[in-house]
């Protein structure tokens, strides 16, 4: 049986090659701008007299906007994935979202957010969006934060837009921020009193990244979180065997403030044989639940868990986006959520989160336009 046809279109392209909004075009063909960001991104095949319209207003004809594209499962590496879905899965959820002008598709994952809707199923090779999603209206960020959540609502509440959070490392996020995969990546690589802040460390871990910003969302307590049956008060009895260590990847602030630990009090790498947690709620739940007596994570998740705490150090934790997204809509509203008293009181009232800087925003040039 022959898969049914998908309809492709360049609507987008012809419309920034003309400086227009999609409200202006929306205006010019007559259509709603809802019903163009559908068609813009592949999630309405428009109608005959909708086609034409568009058309008519960009002054081309209707071939020059839409083709048939049959799509295949071979096509997946040139589709819109941000990245493929394990090989295994013939069929994937995923979420859609818009960014520096592609709409991508992103394979369902577990969040700190739970499970979020779901945009659409990828199945027999196609993607099968639901209806009224708006990819345009999502903003994806790559973080660690375990509040986060709480930017999750100030967003949906501020300015309707929705935020998909992908759990990942510092470096991870930035990564993928390079990239251009996500919106913004949640950085904390320094102390909360370092000069320079997250700036220098950004530059080392994402040399391909241009200009970029750097948002303070707070500064938060980092340490080790200890059994309560351990009487343990300074680090070097909590690094003494046989005291079980769960560990956090290589690439995260976590794993730094682990090696500062380790160094400070043994001289040395953490032990090789140290299993690592995805985030910070994984070293608490690890400690809770007897697979280990003593980890890295934030002040939050430790106490969240009702766990010993002895505090290393406070970082600065910041949210990094590149200065091309400055303008993007939902960069605005993620600042405007980010310094709404709303949200600054509930930050505030976490332990181990410190509000003073919220809101403050850095610039710094990238390391290539460092050099150049």
């Amino acid at each position: 049986m022959s898969e049914e046809p998908r309809l492709d279109n360049v609507v987008r392209a012809f419309r920034e090659r003309r400086g227009w909004s999609q409200q202006e075009l929306s205006d010019r063909a007559g259509l709603s701008r809802a019903g163009v960001s559908a068609i813009e991104t592949g999630r309405l095949a428009p109608s005959t007299a909708s086609a034409l319209a568009l058309s008519q207003a960009l002054g081309c004809t209707v071939e020059d906007l839409f083709r048939l594209r049959t799509a295949t499962a071979a096509e997946v590496d040139d589709g819109p994935w941000a990245w493929l879905p394990p090989s295994s899965r013939t069929v994937c959820r995923y979420w859609r979202a818009t960014v520096g002008g592609r709409s991508l598709a992103y394979p369902v994952e577990i969040s700190p957010l739970g499970l979020p809707a779901h945009d659409g199923v990828f199945r027999g090779g196609g993607f099968d969006d639901l209806p009224h999603v708006d990819a345009e209206r999502t903003l994806v960020l790559a973080c660690c934060d375990p509040a986060v959540g709480l930017l999750a609502d100030a967003l949906a509440r501020t300015d309707g837009f929705r935020l998909i959070v992908l759990s990942r490392s510092s470096r991870s996020a930035l990564d993928l921020l390079a990239r251009g995969l996500v919106h913004a990546a949640g950085v904390h690589l320094v102390r909360w009193d370092d000069p320079a802040g997250n700036v220098d460390a950004v530059r080392r871990a994402s040399p391909a990244l241009g200009g970029f910003r750097l948002l303070r969302v707070a500064d938060w307590d980092e340490g080790i979180a200890l059994s309560p049956s351990l009487r343990v008060s300074t680090f070097r009895e909590a690094v003494r065997p046989p005291i079980r260590w769960i560990g956090r990847e290589p690439g995260s602030g976590a794993r730094d403030c682990l090696d500062e630990v380790f160094l400070e009090a043994e001289g040395g790498a953490p032990p090789l044989s140290l299993g690592a947690a995805r985030d910070h709620r994984g070293v608490a739940a690890a400690i809770r639940d007897g697979w280990a007596d003593a980890g890295v994570c934030l002040r939050l998740a430790s106490d969240e868990a009702d766990l010993g705490f002895l505090s290393v150090r406070r970082e600065a934790y910041d949210l990094c986006f590149p200065d091309s997204l400055d303008g993007d809509p939902r960069i605005r509203a993620l600042i405007k959520a980010v310094r709404s008293a709303p949200y600054r009181r509930l930050l505030a009232d976490l332990p181990g989160y410190d509000v003073a800087a919220t809101g403050s925003i850095q610039k710094a040039r990238g390391s290539r336009e460092r050099g150049a």
